[in-house]
Order: structure tokens, then sequence, then C-alpha cells
């Protein structure tokens, strides 16, 4: 299924995104989540061409749905720069609980920890766990993209997995039909 828009999630990573990313590919759309078809960090990409000043989505454009491409500092500043240059777009502010949140962020960054330790040699970033700077970014990045989208509220859906938010919240706001599928349950046990 084409849809003929795009549709961004604009929460941070650790809040649904791998499960919004396989809700979407069931939904036929096709998402890109952290890497492009290619192997490409679409973190990188994002923020290159934010800085460049380029389209947000260069070299992206054949995806219907982004997802986990968060980038501090200027996460907040690329929502804001997807919002200008894709007003007609749909955007899922996905989220969760603070405390859920910083668990899944500190498990991610052990599971990372415990790979360099087996593989000193192995490329692997986000290695240092910081609860109180993660807790700051998160009130921080939710009260500005709220407040951001104050005035979108037709184009904005606040979703959040972890409550239970699935095809019955998803699919009446993308205009879709409500699949016969189950909705996808990822990385469950990070939560």
């Amino acid at each position: 299924m084409k849809i003929n828009t795009k549709i961004f999630c604009v929460g941070l990573n650790k809040t649904g995104t791998t499960t919004l990313h396989e809700a979407f590919r069931l939904l036929g759309l096709k998402s890109v989540h952290y890497l492009d078809d290619e192997g490409n960090n679409i973190k990188e990409i994002i923020e290159n061409n934010y800085l460049a000043g380029d389209n947000i989505i260069k070299g992206l454009e054949g995806y219907d749905a982004f997802s986990d491409w968060d980038r501090p500092p200027y996460t907040v500043d690329i929502v804001k720069e997807f919002y200008k240059q894709y007003p007609d777009s749909i955007y899922i502010l996905n989220t969760r609980d603070l405390d859920g949140w910083l668990n899944s962020r500190e498990n991610h960054v052990r599971k990372n920890q415990e790979r360099k330790r087996k593989n000193p040699d192995e490329d692997i970033g986000w290695l240092k766990i910081d609860r109180h700077g993660w807790e700051i970014e998160f009130k921080n990045h939710y009260n500005e993209v709220s407040k951001y989208f104050e005035g979108r509220k037709d184009n904005v859906l606040v979703f959040d997995v972890t409550k239970g938010d699935d095809w019955e919240k998803l699919c009446p706001f993308l205009g879709l039909p409500i699949p016969t599928a189950p909705f996808p349950k990822t990385n469950a046990s990070s939560k």
C-alpha cells in the first residue's frame, strides 16, 4: 500500500520505534528504521542534510515512514525542519513513561558494553549510561515537540505502545484499514 504523504515518528529512540517500523511494514508501507536498505545510518543522513540546509530526507525519498532517526543536539530542530519541509505529512509522537524509557536505554547501553567487551575492535557507539542527562533530554524533547505541535493536532498522534496503543489508534489516524494481523510487539524484553 502506498500513501501520498510521509510519516515521521518524532519521539526518541526506545519508545516503540521498532514496533512502529514493523507496523508500517505490515501495513504495506516502505519504512526505514535506523538503517536504510543499503545499511546507511539514517541518523547521519538526516543530520547531514539538516546541517547542509538540504531536503531533510535527501537520499531517503523512497521511504514512506521514518523512525529511530533522532540526533542530539539537533533532534527538536530536525522535527521542526520535517514540518517546515513536509507540513502536510503525518507525525507520530511516540512516547512511553520516563522510568521505563530510562531502564530501556540503560539495558541497551549495557548490552552494547557487553558486546564491546567481547569484541573490542567492533565499532559500537553508545557505551555511556547517563540517566540524569537522558532524563533532561526526554523532558526537554517532549515538552518542546508537544509545544511545537500544539496548534497542529490534526496531523500529530501521540502513541504509546507500552500502554497498549495499537491498530485501533494508528490505522484511523493514517486513514488505513485495520489489518487482521496482530499488532507487532518488538523489543518487548527491553521494557
